[in-house]
């Protein structure tokens, strides 16, 4: 297949302002990413907030402790409603990474849309497999207790 897609829907009690204002801001990434992934922002100078045309470069080490340089391009963006991340060089064939918000009763809905693929074929399918679709799935449940941790609890989640 080689294909993959991660949808993960977040309730968040706050405002749409409240959520923008913290997702838009590359200095948060780290506090949203697990800490065994070893995340590092590397580009010399990342401005406060993210604009169309941003590439930044990380360190992650995803396994093993193992360093690899990520290179990702906001690639689309509409304040307060959504941007896009494409990785320009890293671990995936592909990867592209939705970022949605929009306001609920209540709160926001953020919504991350990630398609990706491997390299190598069946090869990176087996990786999948075995590890990634796991590590990927983890570093997202990470990620809504780290909202959550943020911004609290949607009531009745």
């Amino acid at each position: 297949m080689g294909f993959h897609q991660l949808i993960r829907h977040q309730d968040i009690p706050a405002s749409l302002d409240e959520v923008w204002g913290f997702i838009c801001r590359p200095e948060n990434l780290r506090e949203i990413t697990p800490a065994y992934m070893g995340f590092e922002i590397t580009s010399r100078e990342v401005p406060e907030v993210m604009y169309p045309g941003l590439i930044i470069a990380y360190k992650v080490r995803p396994v093993a402790g193992l360093p690899l340089t990520w290179v990702t391009e906001i690639t689309h963006m509409e304040e307060g409603k959504y941007f896009v991340d494409e990785q320009r060089a890293g671990p995936y064939a592909l990867w592209h990474h939705e970022h949605l918000l929009e306001p609920v009763e209540g709160g926001v809905r953020m919504t991350d849309i990630v398609s990706y693929k491997l390299p190598f074929g069946p090869l990176g399918d087996l990786v999948h497999a075995l590890l990634v679709r796991r590590q990927l799935k983890s570093i997202f449940d990470f990620r809504v207790a780290a909202v959550e941790k943020r911004f609290g609890r949607f009531p009745g989640s």
